[in-house]
């Protein structure tokens, strides 16, 4: 994470055809608010939540996002067009078999940008980038990240229709392997992309000592930040992701560690060498961007 990049530590979903839900976004603490015009909404309602999209955006654009429809969908030119006459900060895109897909989505978007007196590729995208096989089996093709790329993440709900699963749970209610498979190799194709890597969204809401758990995991194996699918998560998934102080004052010493230019230094009897220096570099960014979003 760099101090011109945008915090994402939580991402809450808001159904854009609810005006109730909206306005109580407005408020929330959420680093982001992906305005849904997807699953959540009826297909009857896309066309009113659409206008209600529009009208949301401008009061909180910076950290508005849209979830589209999927590319392939009826309704996605019309998503896109919307999308275009607000705008919002980018776009969550649904179920994209391949990086492929986000090129074409990509062309379709800086036609409308040309039309609409907008910077081209000023509109960002994340995708959800595992929620069909094909696009579990094409996440090595991230490495050449396609245009607007911003973060990738994951779902395990579509993925386990797509297999036919009756479950994407195991025994003890944690994810089986064929998820904390997918889970892993979207982090690993965040990062060889160059991306921010964010964990998907904890279902069950009125679990707040496993959200805890499962966003405290996420933080330390390298994600920057969690999908929401409650208000009440928001708080949990922050706190989750913000250093502690003793984090930031540990990074502090780190760095202070390594002030001469050394290639390796040494801090209460610990050798450090420069994986340490990054780390602690990545925790005082990621505190400096938390702190100047107030």
């Amino acid at each position: 994470m760099t101090k011109d990049l945008p915090v994402w530590r939580s991402m809450l979903f808001v159904p854009a055809d609810s005006e109730r839900k909206l306005a109580k976004a407005k408020s929330s603490p959420a680093d982001a608010l992906i305005l849904d015009l997807e699953d959540s909404v009826a297909a009857e309602n896309r066309s009113r939540a659409r206008g209600l999209m529009r009208e949301f955006v401008p009061h909180a654009s910076a950290r508005s996002w849209v979830r589209i429809n999927p590319i392939a969908s009826p309704d996605y030119a019309d998503d896109l067009e919307a999308v275009a006459a607000a705008p919002p900060a980018g776009v969550v895109v649904p179920k994209p078999d391949s990086p492929q897909s986000l090129r074409t989505l990509d062309a379709d978007l800086l036609t409308l940008e040309r039309a609409n007196g907008l910077p081209e590729r000023g509109i960002f995208v994340i995708p959800v980038a595992s929620e069909t096989p094909a696009a579990v089996l094409n996440l090595r093709e991230y490495r050449i990240p396609p245009p607007r790329l911003r973060a990738l993440t994951w779902g395990a709900e579509d993925l386990s229709a797509a297999l036919g699963a009756t479950t994407n749970r195991n025994e003890h209610g944690e994810f089986a392997f064929t998820y904390c498979l997918v889970r892993s190799l979207c982090l690993l194709a965040a990062k060889a992309a160059g991306v921010e890597a964010v964990e998907t969204l904890h279902a069950d809401f009125k679990d707040f000592a496993g959200l805890a758990r499962v966003a405290r995991a996420a933080n330390r194996e390298g994600f920057t930040g969690m999908l929401a699918i409650h208000p009440d998560q928001v708080e949990v998934i922050n706190a989750a992701f913000t250093p502690s102080l003793d984090d930031v004052e540990h990074a502090r010493r780190v760095v202070a560690a390594f002030a001469d230019g050394a290639g390796v230094a040494s801090l209460d009897g610990k050798m450090l060498d420069r994986p340490h220096l990054i780390q602690a570099e990545h925790v005082l960014a990621l505190d400096e961007a938390v702190r100047s979003r107030g």
